[in-house]
């Protein structure tokens, strides 16, 4: 009998079965202005929360987790079981924009043939990409990931590179570039990181002409929808100015595109459910986040009938002013362990 057993649990766990499935992301992005003033990790622990992004900047993390506030933060993070990872606007401290002046042809070229160092790079600079993968070596190695998932974006919703050898390809196309000499380079320091491609705004098309390396994976951000109605409401669409008139139906497909390509396993939906400062127009003191649980669960399940389970969203503004001046938190328990 005991025999059997042995033989039968081999067989489950070659199969797969005997091996616990790895917990879905539930997370929260948060900036150091939040995490400084809030105790981040316990609210999350009491929520359900699993996962915590910092944000904004490397430098601002680094200068955050070098704190004493910021090393009681990971410490109580790991006490609780809570992974932290680093969502980070990289892509000025990944290619300094000083080195202009030693090498202008790693930045882009603008639609005048104008090499300018504003934003992003020139995808094609071997210069540039050595230098971006050197410095997203350092920072994973200064700032590593509890769950190996590293997020170094390119400056999204900026402009890319125009030169002859970028300007017929797609910004995804021209950033997936950038990831994969990126990924090479992490994967020095961190042989099992995974490094994000953020699928927002003006990378939200899927990449045709460029294939994603081993160990990058989706990261889908719905910037200009609503929140106030589900996302399999296909014809909703956000009456802000600048909401482009994209649809929820725009969202999906452009979700199972990506998907093609990148596929489901390790993806990430970056959502804007709690995100106090996109409802507050980037202005303090914040408005109330105006949280709508039955289209949350309604998206939950939209998701995940495409595959995906792993679910983050932005949380920015909701520092001590916020919980002082709207003290219920009853919503981030129904974020947390809603399923």
């Amino acid at each position: 009998m005991k025999k059997i057993i042995v033989i039968l649990t081999v067989l489950l766990t070659a199969a797969g079965c005997g091996k616990p499935a790895e917990e879905a992301m539930r997370g929260i992005v948060l900036s150091v202005d939040d995490l400084e003033s809030v105790d981040w990790a316990a609210l999350a622990h009491d929520s359900g929360i699993n996962t915590i992004g910092t944000h904004i900047t490397p430098q601002q993390v680094l200068a955050f987790t070098g704190s004493e506030k910021g090393q009681r933060f990971l410490a109580d993070c790991r006490r609780y079981g809570i992974a932290v990872e680093h969502q980070l606007h990289a892509m000025s401290e990944l290619l300094p924009r000083s080195l202009f002046d030693v090498d202008s042809t790693m930045f882009r070229m603008d639609s005048t043939g104008r090499r300018i160092a504003d934003y992003n790079c020139c995808a094609h600079s071997p210069a540039a990409l050595d230098t971006i993968a050197a410095n997203a070596r350092r920072y994973a190695a200064l700032l590593p990931s509890d769950n190996h998932r590293y997020y170094f974006w390119v400056d999204d919703n900026k402009p890319m590179c125009c030169c002859p050898l970028c300007r017929d390809l797609s910004q995804s196309e021209q950033a997936l570039i950038v990831e994969n000499s990126m990924i090479r380079a992490i994967r020095e320091v961190d042989p099992q990181a995974r490094l994000a491609h953020l699928a927002y705004i003006g990378t939200m098309s899927a990449p045709r002409k460029v294939a994603p390396a081993d160990g990058i994976f989706l990261e889908f951000a719905p910037f200009y929808r609503v929140w106030d109605r589900p996302l399999r409401e296909e014809n909703a669409f956000s009456p802000r100015p600048y909401g482009r008139g994209i649809t929820h139906g725009d969202y999906l497909r452009h979700l199972r595109e990506n998907i093609e390509v990148f596929g489901t396993e390790d993806a990430v939906i970056l959502e804007y459910w709690l995100d106090a400062s996109l409802f507050s127009n980037w202005k303090k003191p914040a408005v109330r986040i105006p949280w709508h649980r039955e289209v949350f669960e309604a998206d939950l399940e939209t998701y995940a009938s495409m595959g995906l389970h792993n679910v983050t969203t932005f949380g920015v503004y909701m520092d001590s002013t916020y919980f002082a001046n709207y003290p219920d938190r009853g919503f981030l328990r129904e974020y947390g362990t809603t399923r």
